[in-house]
């Protein structure tokens, strides 16, 4: 066992559903490194951060969070949000305190077609669907940058401005990216994300960036693509898609969008990177904490699953990341199938079968 590689994995379950699938991914996980022979296992610490410990401290998460979760290999999520505690207190107490103080810029969201899934498109049943949203994760319309005024004038004279933030760097780091990950692809193509007939001055910055990012990539095919026009597109012409790159709230509702496509927001996993590792990277479904349906059971793990499929990308095991997509594929072939995507099987019956297809 001298030889075993051992990762530091942060979990933060937080909310609602997070718990169950997370519980889950890593049942999954440390199934998968118990057959590994020895070659590597993962040492998990688990915080108790989100809404509860929020109603009992104040703080969504510990005082010294962040400097305690520097330290781990990656971090392991679940879903933040419940009812009593306001959106906006939770997301930017936890999700985004850790995502922007650890500078994790590239946001990347598959969008899988599994095999016994239906999908809402008939294109999907004829035709090979595969793309990847890429999202500026950093800066854009979720920077941050505004502010509440003129309250004290009496009722109906508030004043609320919120500056999206675009810059120059920014702009061109995540494109790069996009372009990198586009010549991994069998179809070597990005497209760009936009706004700027209406937004004048921080989309015509990222056009422009766009365009000058494009003439390193003469191997890569480009298309820039109105936000509006790019939702039609997920719908009407989805087998053109292979990398998309977008901006922090464009990409948001478009890789939700590409979910619900595939069968159900349940399926979808995504990472939340810094590629330069300066800091821990995490990984989380995108989901929500769904307090209708937690405690029962009923959580779809194939999104948190498909996540640590990720993490295993990140950690430097490809190979094993692929056993974990191979054995989503099996489960769903199978028909083993939560709620959400139409069958009745329920969050251990998924896990199950999860780990048999990959001990079969």
């Amino acid at each position: 066992m001298s030889g075993t590689q051992r990762f530091r994995i942060a979990a933060i379950p937080a909310d609602g559903v997070g718990r169950e699938v997370v519980a889950a991914g890593r049942e999954v996980l440390d199934a998968l490194a118990a057959g590994s022979g020895g070659a590597f296992a993962f040492d998990w610490q688990e915080f108790g951060w989100g809404c509860e410990y929020y109603a009992r401290t104040g703080r969504m998460m510990a005082e010294d969070g962040l400097t305690v979760l520097k330290e781990f290999d990656a971090i392991y999520f679940g879903a933040v949000g419940w009812p009593g505690v306001p959106d906006h207190i939770s997301l930017w107490g936890l999700r985004l305190a850790i995502c922007q103080n650890f500078d994790q810029w590239a946001n990347v969201r598959p969008v899988r077609f599994l095999p016994g899934v239906r999908s809402p498109l008939r294109k999907a049943d004829d035709t090979e669907l595969d793309w990847v949203v890429v999202r500026e994760n950093s800066e854009g319309e979720y920077a941050g940058l505004g502010g509440r005024n003129l309250s004290a004038r009496g009722p109906g004279c508030e004043v609320a401005v919120q500056s999206a933030l675009f810059t120059e760097a920014g702009c061109e780091r995540i494109m790069r990216f996009a372009f990198d990950l586009a010549r991994t692809r069998t179809r070597r193509k990005v497209s760009s994300v936009t706004k700027s007939n209406a937004q004048q001055y921080g989309m015509v910055l990222w056009d422009d960036v766009f365009r000058r990012v494009a003439r390193d990539y003469p191997d890569v095919e480009t298309e820039s693509v109105l936000v509006d026009a790019m939702s039609a597109k997920f719908v009407l012409r989805p087998e053109d898609l292979s990398v998309v790159v977008a901006s922090n709230l464009h990409a948001d509702i478009l890789s939700d969008l590409g979910s619900a496509l595939a069968g159900s927001l349940g399926l979808a996993a995504s990472a939340n990177l810094n590629p330069e590792r300066r800091f821990p990277s995490m990984f989380e479904p995108v989901h929500g904490s769904a307090p209708d349906i937690a405690g029962q059971g009923l959580a779809n793990p194939i999104g948190a699953v498909g996540s640590a499929a990720m993490m295993l990308g990140h950690l430097g095991l490809p190979e094993q990341a692929a056993r974990l997509h191979t054995a989503i594929e099996a489960t769903t072939a199978a028909g083993i199938l939560t709620r959400d995507l139409g069958g009745a099987a329920s969050t251990e019956d998924v896990t199950k079968a999860l780990i048999d297809a990959l001990n079969p």
